[in-house]
């Protein structure tokens, strides 16, 4: 894999990588920015939360579960000092459906964690991650109710 930042000006650039697709990267005005584009970090987040879910809709897919809407939020924490660093982070995944299988949804996250997800398998080498979710029962007309709100637990070895 490839991938290049390309300099516009100040602190704006924009970042490619083999897939030819671009992602404007800029900073705070704070810190002398333009606020024109992700941050680095946002990024890193983004990552992760795309990885992540990517693999998870393509299991409870795949295990035939009805799924209306899908959302995977990642809510990382910054050390005070630079080089900010991430701390901690918690992955949430909310699954909105009809009749969606709590074992179903545990066993797609089991292993995006544990064997696909490769955004995950480097961060959580460095950084503790907190995996949780939440199902939600699409009742149909606009309405949902939450119906189950757990957290993944790797086995200990």
């Amino acid at each position: 894999m490839d991938a290049k930042d390309t300099w516009q000006q100040g602190l704006s650039f924009t970042g490619s990588a083999n897939t030819g697709f671009e992602v404007p990267l800029g900073a705070d005005p704070g810190v002398g920015g333009a606020n024109d584009g992700f941050r680095p970090l946002e990024l890193m987040a983004v990552s992760l939360a795309g990885c992540t879910a990517m693999d998870v809709i393509s299991l409870l897919r795949k295990k035939q579960q009805d799924v209306t809407g899908f959302e995977v939020h990642v809510q990382a924490n910054q050390a005070q000092e630079h080089p900010r660093v991430f701390t901690r982070a918690v992955i949430r995944y909310v699954i909105t459906g009809r009749s969606v299988d709590e074992t179903a949804v545990r066993r797609a996250i089991e292993l995006t964690a544990t064997k696909y997800c490769p955004a995950q398998a480097m961060l959580g080498k460095i950084v503790p991650l907190e995996l949780v979710y939440e199902i939600i029962e699409d009742e149909g007309n606009g309405k949902a109710e939450l119906v189950k709100r757990g957290a993944y637990q790797p086995s200990a070895s």
